[in-house]
């Protein structure tokens, strides 16, 4: 049989489109918003992640760009943007590369969309739920050490002496992917499953059966490289360019990083010895001024001035 034939490829072969693999990265701008695009999906992603009372039953995207009161604000532009039907308002965030004050970036994020809600005229500040759910490809600097697999915080407004919780409609949850290292059949639960499906979708050829119900199966399909027209791939292949060019900016600059810290450290270290050298040079200067003193003395005493 020929191998170069249709015949002679298996399946994930022939949907190896230009080599990108069978599945899109969902860390990528087209992935992430192509698949979260779909309301089924993006439903179960956020019933699963937030877990609210009742669930949430229906949504719809809005404008992801908010503007501020005058033209100097800075606008807000969020990855996707949803309320759902109960009027509750959802941000999800997609972050691959570490940013300096990503909480505060967050929390400019939130407080934009809540400043959105007042209206004129009399009101009576009743504001609507905000979740903020923020999907990050690196670890957050926290105050004092967690476990290594806690990959999910769902942070709130509390109470600092009693762990109260003050204020229950802004909740901001981060995702850490990098603290989620389960295999496939270690998993256990559709968080699990959808951090897994995040962070190895593009290293799939075809769907696990341990993935497959009605969601996730509508999911894969929608992620088939082999389904998308060619303007849908060249978009996405810009995409994962993009994605592979800040990850490797980020590594050069982490370096760069670390040499820097390395000289300082030397530096500190050099001025530190010098430093030594000038106070042991000081005491001698101190003891022989010392010793010619007493032997001025001496002389003196000796009638040899």
């Amino acid at each position: 049989m020929d191998k170069n034939s249709d015949t002679g490829k298996s399946k994930a072969q022939k949907e190896n489109v230009k080599g990108l693999g069978v599945f899109i990265n969902l860390l990528t701008d087209f992935g992430f918003k192509r698949i979260f695009g779909i309301k089924e999906v993006m439903l179960h992603f956020l019933n699963t992640v937030l877990d609210i009372e009742g669930g949430i039953t229906d949504l719809s995207y809005d404008n992801p760009e908010k503007v501020g009161d005058t033209e100097d604000d800075r606008k807000a532009v969020y990855d996707l943007y949803c309320t759902t039907g109960k009027g509750e308002h959802i941000i999800v965030e997609m972050q691959t590369v570490s940013q300096d004050c990503y909480k505060d970036r967050a929390l400019f994020y939130a407080s934009r969309l809540i400043q959105q809600q007042s209206v004129k005229g009399e009101w009576d500040f009743m504001l609507p739920p905000v979740y903020s759910i923020n999907i990050i490809r690196f670890n957050l600097d926290r105050e004092i050490e967690t476990p290594p697999d806690k990959y999910v915080s769902y942070i709130q407004l509390t109470d600092r002496d009693t762990g109260e919780v003050f204020y229950k409609k802004l909740i901001f949850v981060y995702i850490e992917l990098l603290r989620f290292t389960k295999e496939l059949h270690e998993v256990k639960d559709f968080f699990e499953q959808w951090m897994f499906i995040l962070n190895n979708l593009p290293k799939l050829d075809s769907v696990p059966d341990k993935l497959r119900n009605e969601i996730f199966e509508k999911l894969f399909e929608e992620a088939r490289i082999a389904r998308m027209n060619k303007k849908e791939i060249d978009i996405y292949y810009k995409s994962l360019k993009t994605l592979s060019d800040m990850n490797m900016i980020e590594i050069e600059f982490k370096k760069k990083n670390k040499a820097i810290a390395e000289m300082k450290s030397a530096l500190t270290e050099h001025r530190n010895a010098l430093a030594e050298q000038r106070n042991v040079l000081a005491m001698k200067d101190n003891a022989i001024a010392a010793m010619e003193k007493e032997n001025a003395e001496l002389r003196r005493r000796l009638g040899l001035n």
